[in-house]
């Protein structure tokens, strides 16, 4: 494999005003200047959101010469993110890395056949009573379990503490890859479109539902136990691999991905801003579990802000909150007829849902933006649907009686840079949103 890594960084060079930044630029109404400041090592501005709490969220922007490098494939990734420890890092991508460039059967352990794993475990054979966690090593559940450590193994990639990436130009970014963002502090990822790594070998559990269910892995991004993260400019989508063209076993959907970004076990201090996300089922979790166990780690943690973020062609969880403090305003959500929900209220949520715009088409009520998990009041004002000012909570209660939602998440942000009017988060977030606009 050609493994490429750059040391150094590129001497700024005087930019006209023009193109991505341009477009940024129109959208936050800041003031041209004769030098664009180098995005790389551009930190989250004071008071943007929750990331910017304490120390604030600056990644890899005191990295000296030595710590930053431009890769262009999978391998150089991995050796960039391994270099250097903690120390202050900044990884720039050009083009597009595919974590799986060799395909999926490159990740296959020796003797895993998928027809036999159909032929084995079909509902006719197998029944539905049984999951297959008892099956042995030399199984076809066995060898899909080898498959699959291979696959985890391989397109992982483990982001240390004090990082920058940050795609070089318009068109850089990720097929197939999952960025583990574990129990480090101070990352940044920017302008980099994410296609959603697709799992190779889902599990058949016969036990799922009363008709059994195939389940996936991988995240396109997962953001565990780390604090001040900033995502901004980028775009996560399905891609080449939406769930529409999926085939259908054991009459079920061939499910191949999982979320596009997890926010889990006392995750804190994140800002998600001027990203795209699109074309994806299950899209955002904040706090994966109700369980006791895990609700130890997650209180008065997993505060989380998204602003001037689009949400498009979306079914479900943008997001679905538990316990965090979210704060999420100046969206645009787009709808289309495969929608569910935007807002999730789960347990123990404080979610603060104000000043976005939601496009809904015709047939779709505005009563299905919030979904209630569970009884946790929430905040949901001056927000507008089809250009009207809508009480989100008044509408979905009166359309979903047995679902009643309070109001009153008990708390206010003040981590807000700036609010645009309701009205004209359309044509801001849609002109600036999303990778390619940061130069």
């Amino acid at each position: 494999m050609n493994t490429q890594i750059w040391h150094g960084h590129a001497t700024a060079k005087a930019l006209a005003v023009a193109g991505c930044t341009a477009l940024v630029l129109a959208a936050t109404g800041t003031t041209a200047q004769a030098k664009a400041p180098d995005a790389a090592r551009q930190t989250l501005p004071a008071g943007d959101g929750w990331a910017s709490e304490g120390t604030g969220t600056t990644g890899g922007a005191a990295a000296d010469a030595a710590h930053v490098y431009t890769v262009t494939d999978w391998a150089g990734f991995k050796a960039a993110l391994a270099a250097g420890g903690t120390a202050p890092k900044i990884i720039k991508v050009k083009g597009t890395i595919d974590a799986v460039s060799e395909g999926c059967d490159s990740l296959a352990a020796p003797g895993y056949d998928f027809d036999a794993y159909l032929a084995k475990y079909s509902p006719e054979v197998w029944g539905l009573d049984t999951d297959l966690s008892a099956e042995p090593d030399d199984s076809p559940e066995g060898l899909r379990r080898a498959s699959a450590a291979h696959q985890d193994q391989t397109i992982k990639a483990n982001i240390p503490a004090n990082t920058t990436i940050i795609g070089v130009g318009k068109n850089a970014g990720f097929k197939g890859a999952s960025l583990q963002i574990r129990a480090v502090d101070n990352v940044i990822v920017r302008n980099l479109t994410f296609e959603s790594p697709i799992d190779c070998f889902p599990q058949w559990d016969p036990t799922d539902g009363t008709k059994g269910n195939w389940n996936s892995e991988y995240d396109t991004a997962v953001v565990y136990g780390s604090t001040h993260v900033w995502l901004d400019h980028n775009t996560f989508t399905d891609g080449s691999h939406p769930d529409s063209a999926a085939p259908t076993y054991f009459g079920m959907l061939y499910q191949q991905h999982d979320g596009e970004l997890d926010i889990v076990r006392g995750a804190n201090h994140v800002t998600a801003s001027w990203n795209v996300f699109t074309e994806h089922d299950k899209t955002i979790l904040i706090g994966n579990s109700d369980s006791e166990s895990t609700a130890a780690g997650d209180r008065g943690k997993l505060k989380v802000t998204f602003h001037h973020n689009l949400f498009s062609n979306l079914v479900e969880r943008a997001p679905r909150v538990r316990f965090g403090q979210v704060d999420s305003y100046n969206n645009h959500f787009v709808a289309n007829g495969d929608y569910s929900y935007s807002f999730g209220i789960g347990k123990e949520s404080q979610l603060v849902a104000e000043h976005n715009a939601f496009t809904l088409p015709t047939g779709i009520s505005a009563a299905k933006v919030l979904k209630r998990w569970n009884v946790s009041p929430l905040t949901a004002t001056d927000n507008y649907v089809n250009g009207e000012p809508t009480d989100l909570i008044a509408v979905h209660n009166a359309k979903i009686p047995a679902e009643t939602l309070e109001s009153g998440a008990g708390w206010t942000p003040t981590l807000r840079t700036k609010v645009d009017p309701t009205r004209k988060v359309p044509g801001i977030v849609d002109r600036g949103a999303g990778a390619g606009r940061v130069c």
